[in-house]
């Protein structure tokens, strides 16, 4: 991550063909959609 957070500013992340996110590499490591979209949602949907 560190080589490419040297080489790209902004980072474009997409999901299916479509944008799903623009920005500095934190901003997309935190971003509630990426993280749904390549982790899933595990249990945060899930009522115990």
């Amino acid at each position: 991550m560190d080589f490419i957070e040297k080489l790209c500013d902004p980072v474009i992340c997409m999901a299916e063909g479509k944008l799903l996110a623009q920005g500095s590499l934190k901003e997309i490591k935190s971003n509630e959609n990426v993280i749904e979209a390549y982790l899933g949602t595990g249990l945060k949907n899930k009522t115990l």
